[in-house]
């Protein structure tokens, strides 16, 4: 890499972390970029894997204020969403992703939608205070594990897919359920991180310059996000969604 391709890496993880922190998405920054820099588009995205697993962890530490009493919650859905990221991770490994990349488009979009739509649709499905313990226990793991598996093969835009499906299950403030949205992203990376660093080709130059960038992107967009109220902050996510799987499915189909 020549220093024009660093510069660029280095705006991109410091946009990705702070759009990752906020609403998820970041991805679609980081991985163009990479690209951009020369890397081949599987090794492009496994390295971006590995890159924006800073910005996570940053964004949980920014985010922690709204974390409070909600541990017993997190230890719950954590095993659920490290194994779902492990079978995400050999899926990306094991199998061909066209398929998937059809799918994609299409699943993120529909993520937007739902975030759009929540009251609408809690009125279908029912609000969370109405359903009984158990029946909300088991739909936040189904949402939590699918959304791991999603991570792990791909990732671009999870921060979104999870809010939107969180939103629906919890009754919870928005900003809270941002927060516990920073923790599954980051659960997810930690096992990205790790598969990837054994079984694939991960590009470690670019890692130790967008990795830096991202973890200060993250922590500024957690603190930013904290103060945006909660309509803003879900026009932001809607905005975001939308937009990125307009992209994924224009990526998909040319």
């Amino acid at each position: 890499m020549d220093l024009s391709h660093v510069l660029l890496l280095v705006v991109a993880g410091v946009a990705a972390g702070g759009v990752n922190a906020i609403a998820g998405g970041g991805s679609l920054i980081t991985f163009p970029s990479l690209i951009a820099a020369g890397l081949p588009t599987v090794d492009a995205n496994v390295t971006n894997s590995v890159s924006v697993f800073p910005g996570y962890v940053s964004s949980v530490f920014g985010s922690r204020a709204d974390l409070r009493g909600q541990g017993r919650r997190v230890r719950a859905i954590l095993p659920t969403s490290l194994v779902g990221s492990a079978g995400g991770c050999a899926l990306l490994l094991l199998t061909p992703a066209r398929a998937f990349e059809l799918v994609v488009p299409f699943l993120v979009l529909g993520a937007a939608a739902t975030l759009a739509f929540q009251e609408r649709l809690r009125g279908l499905v029912g609000h969370p205070r109405a359903m009984s313990k158990k029946r909300a226990f088991l739909t936040l793991q189904v949402v939590v594990f699918v959304g791991a598996i999603y991570g792990g093969y791909f990732g671009a835009a999870l921060g979104v897919m999870y809010v939107a499906a969180l939103a629906l299950v919890l009754d919870e403030p928005l900003k809270r359920i941002n927060a516990l949205k920073n923790v599954l992203s980051a659960s997810v990376g930690l096992v990205t991180v790790v598969v990837f660093a054994v079984f694939a080709h991960v590009h470690w130059g670019a890692v130790l310059v967008l990795a830096p960038a991202t973890l200060l992107g993250g922590y500024v967009g957690a603190k930013l996000a904290r103060r945006l109220p909660s309509r803003v902050l879900r026009y932001l996510i809607v905005t975001f969604g939308t937009v990125i799987g307009l992209i994924l499915l224009y990526r998909a189909i040319r």
